[in-house]
């Protein structure tokens, strides 16, 4: 924070010309616990008002606002916390906290407070609005900052709207990327348009039901969309109940026209006296669609745009709006599931501000001696480090996502106009150039086209401390029970699969046996568990893998270097013949990719395998959320090339004089990879284990092929899988 601070305050010479500046306000969604918390600890204006708001508000809620607000342990000054990983993954029961702001009646007056309090210390340090635009409760903000209500007025409003919002029957949003014209139609007579955002952004709120159908219906058409945090149906039909008594409210108050103009949300336009002074107004707002996207285009220009409330959405859409320029927009606080500072947040924010010629009074800031914080890496000795060609690629995906060319490789696409939605969609298209999954938690977490270039090709990010194994391209790293650290894309699958090759021992338990210095062939490798088995089996083991769909092969290049294997890797898959075959790759159920998808039949499979795991003793967790997410998330395909060989051409090129082991796990392939072996190969070969699927019979044609090269074969089906028709053949030779 020290450098932070003394960058806020320094005296600039050469200045730009003065710019004058929009407050944005947000409403609820990005609300969190502890926002705010670090300004009410650094900034004595900013703790005061909330100290003030929260007197105010005490007799209305009959409780301390600032108990709900600041609910968490503090965290030491200066002490940044890194991602909030529970609340990226959705993962552990709500704390306290997180269920009180879930409340409206607690969670509109809690996020008034804050936004009220930041501006107040925003105009403390000289920085005036010209034109104010809130989303939502936002608006509330803006009409006592105009001074259309007291303070007092303002926070009784917020209060009991709030109550009469929370009394009704629940309901739902959705953000969807579809155009205001395209998605009318798509409606239920019980479902809003909630929000228009921006060309392709809107919001839609109603009953629950009705909300998951259209959710279904979209994706069943490939439309990006993501719930909103919300108990609520904001802004839509489901609010008409309560809207004369919200009329009725507002009768007791005694609004002015504003003094400083802003926006209404109902209309887009610059709010009229008229409006701002009709009791009606307010239950209008609350049953129409927030015009968001209009409302940017009135007090755009050539203003500044600073979002003055936690998270960073409004900035995001307005920098979409403005073709992706970031130096126009400013956010003056952290996204909520960034743990840094919001001193140090503000502070960088009040840098920017300067540089773009906000006027501030830098004498008015508080006053910091610390050294001035080093220079930016791009102006260092030896130049700017030159793009790698995944930066380049990157910065293509980004242009077109955030429709601007000028990219900068150090700046947060965040900051750029990105959001969770762009950053969905962004996530497919890194998986369709790189064939590596990211997650949100991982461009949450690596926002800059350098960083996430540098996650992508598997290295430790710029700015980043070294780790002790080398970073996993695209994905978290997992211990397992036995105490080995993977890389992996599933961490439910990767249990399953590690339980079932590590602990079950199915093949020492059917006869199959790893010697010292044997060599293993793994067909269908995957991130490389069966072939660290092989290795932790016995000593001088060698081994040859074979994966032909990228991201896995680049998961399991990753456990080979880290765990020392000594294995020869293939990025290719193997069949009958030479040449190449589409491959489709399931990033969600990487264990179901295959040269012959059948998507009906491993939906079918994976039910079946569900209800035999809650027929047993006690279902395994693992199993269990490994197969509900391959059920419940609609299974996303995608498609490779893959270049084909057969095992006998590779049994040649790597002079291979033995196999003591085959293991065949293809996904209905392992007919294609046993006939690849050429006669004069099946001697070398002692011990093979095959997933075979008997739709067609294949099983019993498997047996009788490997009883005529001279195997003992063995074919059973685990309970687990019982219903199916996947099978296991153990096929072993005498003289093992």
């Amino acid at each position: 924070m020290e450098a932070a601070l003394r960058e806020a305050t320094t005296p600039r010479t050469g200045a730009p010309p003065p710019r004058p500046v929009a407050f944005l306000f947000p409403g609820l969604g990005d609300h969190h616990p502890d926002m705010g918390r670090h300004l009410y600890r650094d900034f004595t204006a900013f703790a005061e008002t909330v100290d003030t708001c929260a007197e105010l508000l005490r007799a209305e809620l009959d409780r301390d606002i600032r108990e709900v607000i600041f609910a968490g342990p503090a965290r030491p000054a200066g002490q940044s916390g890194g991602l909030d990983l529970r609340a990226l993954l959705g993962r552990g029961q709500p704390a306290a906290a997180d269920s009180e702001l879930d409340r409206t009646a607690l969670a509109q007056p809690a996020l008034f407070v804050v936004e009220y309090a930041l501006a107040r210390l925003w105009q403390r340090w000289g920085l005036q609005p010209e034109v104010m635009l809130g989303y939502s409760l936002g608006e509330y903000v803006a009409a006592c900052l105009a001074q259309v209500l007291t303070l007092e007025e303002s926070l009784t409003l917020v209060a009991r709207r709030a109550r009469l919002i929370e009394s009704l029957p629940p309901g739902a949003m959705l953000a969807v990327t579809l155009p205001e014209e395209e998605l009318l139609p798509l409606l239920t007579e019980g479902l809003s348009l909630s929000a228009v955002n921006g060309p392709e952004f809107c919001v839609v709120a109603g009953p629950v039901d009705e909300v998951g159908a259209l959710r279904e219906l979209l994706a069943a058409r490939d439309v990006v969309t993501r719930p909103v945090r919300s108990g609520h149906a904001f802004h839509s039909a489901m609010m008409l109940p309560i809207a004369d008594q919200v009329t009725e409210l507002a009768r007791t108050l005694h609004p002015r026209p504003p003094r400083i103009p802003y926006v209404s949300n109902v209309t887009g336009e610059l709010i009229t006296a008229a409006e701002a002074t009709d009791p009606g107004y307010w239950a209008r707002h609350l049953c129409s669609p927030v015009r968001f996207a209009e409302g940017l285009r009135t007090v755009a220009g050539e203003r500044l745009l600073l979002e003055v409330g936690p998270g960073q959405t409004l900035s995001s859409m307005a920098t979409s709006f403005r073709g992706g320029d970031p130096g126009a927009v400013v956010a003056s606080m952290r996204h909520p599931l960034d743990g840094q500072d919001d001193s140090e947040v503000l502070l960088r924010a009040v840098s920017r501000l300067r540089q773009a010629g906000a006027d501030l009074d830098w004498q008015r800031l508080p006053a910091g001696d610390t050294p001035a914080p080093d220079a930016p890496a791009s102006s260092k000795a030896g130049g700017p480090t030159p793009a790698t060609p995944t930066e380049t690629a990157l910065t293509e995906l980004w242009a077109r996502l955030l429709k601007t060319d000028d990219i900068p490789r150090d700046v947060s696409f965040f900051d750029l106009g990105g959001n969770s939605l762009t950053a969905s969609r962004l996530a497919l298209r890194i998986t369709r150039r790189f064939g590596v999954e990211l997650t949100l938690r991982t461009i949450y977490g690596n926002p800059t086209v350098a960083r996430m270039a540098a996650v992508i090709d598997g290295q430790t990010p710029p700015a980043e401390p070294a780790a002790t194994t080398p970073a996993a391209p695209g994905r978290n790293l997992v211990t397992l029970p036995n105490g080995l650290t993977v890389s992996q894309q599933n961490e439910a699958e990767t249990k399953h699969f590690y339980e079932d090759i590590f602990e079950h021992r199915g093949y020492a338990r059917h006869g199959v046996t790893i010697a010292d210095g044997a060599t293993v062939v793994d067909v269908g490798g995957n991130i490389g568990l069966f072939t660290l088995f092989a290795h932790a089996e016995a000593k001088d083991v060698r081994i040859f893998t074979f994966e032909p769909a990228p991201p896995m092969f680049a998961h399991l290049s990753h456990n080979v270097a880290a765990h020392g294997v000594d294995a020869t890797l293939f990025n290719i898959g193997l069949s009958d013949h030479e040449g190449t075959a589409e491959f489709t790759f399931y990033p969600r159920s990487s264990g179901m990719s295959s040269f012959h998808p059948d998507e009906d039949e491993e939906k079918r499979n994976l039910r079946t395998v569900i209800a035999n795991q809650f027929s047993s003793d006690g279902p395994a967790p693992e199993l269990v959320g490994f197969a509900e997410e391959l059920v419940d998330v609609r299974f996303e395909a995608v498609p490779f090339t893959a270049r084909l060989r057969t095992l006998s051409s590779v049994i040649r090129e790597e002079g291979i004089a033995q196999i003591d082991l085959i293991k065949i796990d293809v996904q209905k392939a392992e007919l294609d990879v046993v006939r690849g072996i050429d006669d004069e190969h099946w001697p070398l070969i002692r011990q093979m284990v095959l997933e075979a699927h008997d739709g067609d019979g294949r099983v019993d044609l498997l047996r009788r092929m490997l009883v005529g090269h001279g195997f003992q074969v063995l074919a059973v089906q685990d309970e687990l899988y019982a219903g199916t028709d996947i099978y296991t053949i153990y096929a072993t030779r005498d003289g093992r």
